[in-house]
C-alpha cells in the first residue's frame, strides 16, 4: 500500500532525502546501462550535497549509541523477540564501527576526486555533460559496464557504513509509536498533538485503491492533511471523498 512519509525535523528530513536518494543511485547501477550509470553517477554527486550541508557522522553515531543503549536494555525482557533484539545490536555494532573507521568527513574522499569534481560542477548546467563538454566522462561512460559497476564500487565505499546507520534508524523509527485507523471527512484531517515527547515524523499509509494523496503541514501543536488528486492534465485537485488511512506518530 501507498505510503508517505512526513518529517518535522531538518534531522530527519536529512535521513529521508538520503536513503531516497540512495534508493535510486543503488537501483540505476544495478541497471546497468550506460544511461541508468549516468543517472546513478548524478544522484551520488547529490548525495554529496546533502550530506555536506549536515555534521551528519557525529549525529549518526550519536543516535546509534543511543538506541544501542536501549535496545541492550531491554535484553531479558519476555515480551522482546531475542533472535530480533540480537540482529539489531549486531546491525547497530557493525554501522557504528564502519563510521568510526572512516577517519574523514562523509563523502570527503569522492570531493578529493578532481575528476568527479569536474562532473559534479558541469552537472549543474542543463546538458552540460555532454560528450563535447567532458570528453573524459563520454570515454568513461564507453569503458563497459563491468569497468562502471568497479567504479561505482570503489566510490560507494565509503558511503556504505552511513547507508546502513540511515537505514537502521529510520527503520527503527518507523516501528515507533501506535497506529491509528482514521477517517478524513471530505479529504480533510485536522488533528491536535500533546505530550512532553513530540513526534519526529509521522506515516500515512492509503489504500492503493484510493485515488488521492496527502499534503502535510505540521508543527508541534497540530497535524493538518489534506488529501488531493490530479487530473488528466496533472493539476492539483481537492478530493472530496471521505479517506480511510493509517496514521503513526513515530519518534526514536
Amino acid at each position: 500500500m501507498p505510503s508517505y512519509d512526513y518529517p518535522f525535523n531538518e534531522r530527519i528530513r536529512t535521513l529521508l532525502r538520503v536513503e531516497d536518494l540512495f534508493a535510486k543511485l543503488l537501483h540505476n547501477i544495478e541497471s546497468g546501462h550506460e544511461h541508468h550509470h549516468h543517472c546513478g553517477l548524478i544522484t551520488l554527486l547529490q548525495i554529496l550535497d546533502v550530506i555536506d550541508r549536515a555534521e551528519l557522522k557525529s549525529d549518526l553515531l550519536q543516535e546509534l549509541d543511543r538506541q544501542k543503549t536501549i535496545m541492550t536494555s531491554l535484553i531479558g525482557n519476555p515480551a522482546i523477540a531475542e533472535n530480533t533484539l540480537s540482529t539489531i545490536l549486531q546491525d547497530i555494532n557493525i554501522a557504528a564501527e564502519g563510521l568510526r573507521a572512516e577517519n574523514t568527513k562523509l563523502g570527503q574522499t569522492l570531493r578529493a576526486n578532481e575528476w568527479l569534481m569536474s562532473i559534479k560542477q558541469r552537472a549543474g548546467i542543463p546538458g552540460g555533460v555532454c560528450e563535447f563538454d567532458v570528453p573524459s566522462y563520454h570515454y568513461w561512460l564507453g569503458l563497459g559496464e563491468a569497468n562502471r559497476r568497479e567504479d561505482f564500487s570503489q566510490w560507494l565505499k565509503p558511503l556504505l557504513p552511513m547507508h546502513d546507520a540511515i537505514r537502521i534508524i529510520l527503520q527503527i523509527l518507523r516501528g515507533s509509536g501506535s497506529t491509528s485507523k482514521l477517517i478524513a471527512p471530505n479529504g480533510a484531517y485536522q488533528q491536535m498533538l500533546a505530550g512532553a515527547k513530540p513526534a519526529q515524523m509521522l506515516r500515512i499509509v492509503l489504500d492503493k485503491k484510493i485515488n488521492c494523496f496527502p499534503e502535510v503541514s505540521a508543527n508541534k501543536y497540530a497535524i493538518n492533511i489534506r488529501f488531493n488528486s490530479l487530473d488528466l492534465s496533472q493539476k492539483l485537485q481537492k478530493y472530496n471523498e471521505d479517506v480511510n488511512f493509517s496514521l503513526t506518530l513515530c519518534n526514536l
